[in-house]
């Protein structure tokens, strides 16, 4: 019988699993996890040594996402499907420290993410935020979701973020049905922004033992090439705005940081404009 525990909400959490957005917290430094959490990061470290490396700018190119798109497009509304547990520098926090108006909805489908994230993560004044839980497989449910449709202004623009979460939706169709149902919400001038994990940059062993189903945890993530991705992002009126189809840490590096070479960090990053 799983292990669980329950939190403020009544909700169950399943700690004799591991969970991707407590896995990841692990790789982050966080101690929002449990043992089989780490079990399963862990083994995939043992694996994909640079496996942090790859956690920490998956997570840089959020907020510098998040920057580009307050500072230089005048966003003021994001959808963060797949937020995970509370770091520092969250999306809110990053778009608020600019513009204080900003809105924000989080949502992911563990229990213990919503429970932090409505105890930690607290809007400015002027701004505001919501945490629902959903999945981004049924991505009607996201748009239909009470506390969102109170939340964001669908018909103004909305940036997307579905940052290290489409590599969890391993059917093809389904991760296209999930873009194009989200972005076909939204108006022009809204944006989609994500990351993905791919096998592209890695040694032949290495990806081989990724997939082997053999190393525990690493087969719940599907890696996809780069032409892969690119066509997640075809159609829905999606343009890329520059650098295009990145290694996450090479999009737009801060000018004092020095990337890590792409084989260190694996994962795709791109942001494209609703047309």
């Amino acid at each position: 019988m799983p292990n669980a525990t329950g939190d403020s909400n009544g909700s169950t959490v399943d700690t004799s699993t591991a969970h991707p957005a407590r896995r990841y917290n692990y790789w982050l430094g966080g101690k929002d996890n449990f043992a089989a959490d780490r079990e399963s990061a862990d083994a995939i470290e043992a694996v994909f040594p640079h496996i942090r490396t790859a956690a920490v700018e998956n997570r840089r190119f959020l907020q510098r996402v998040v920057r580009v798109l307050t500072q230089e497009h005048g966003i003021r509304q994001f959808l963060d499907v797949g937020t995970g547990l509370p770091t520092a520098d969250n999306t809110h926090q990053v778009a608020q420290r600019i513009e204080p108006s900003s809105r924000v909805v989080y949502v992911d489908n563990d229990p213990l993410v919503l429970t932090h994230a409505r105890a930690l993560l607290t809007s400015a004044p002027e701004g505001r935020t919501a945490y629902i839980s959903a999945d981004l497989r049924d991505p009607e449910s996201i748009l239909a979701h009470a506390d969102l449709v109170a939340t964001l202004d669908l018909s103004r623009p909305v940036a997307v973020m579905l940052i290290a979460v489409l590599h969890f939706v391993h059917d093809d169709d389904q991760a296209d049905k999930a873009i194009a149902t989200l972005m076909g919400a939204l108006p022009p001038g809204s944006f989609l922004a994500l990351t993905h994990a791919t096998a592209d940059f890695l040694p032949p062993e290495i990806a081989a033992a990724l997939t082997s189903g053999k190393v525990r945890g690493a087969s719940s993530f599907e890696g996809r090439s780069g032409a892969q991705v690119a066509r997640l992002l075809d159609g829905n009126g999606l343009e890329l705005i520059e650098p295009g189809l990145t290694v996450v840490s090479q999009w737009r590096p801060d000018p004092d940081v020095t990337p890590p070479p792409a084989e260190h960090v694996s994962v795709y990053g791109a942001v494209a404009r609703k047309l």
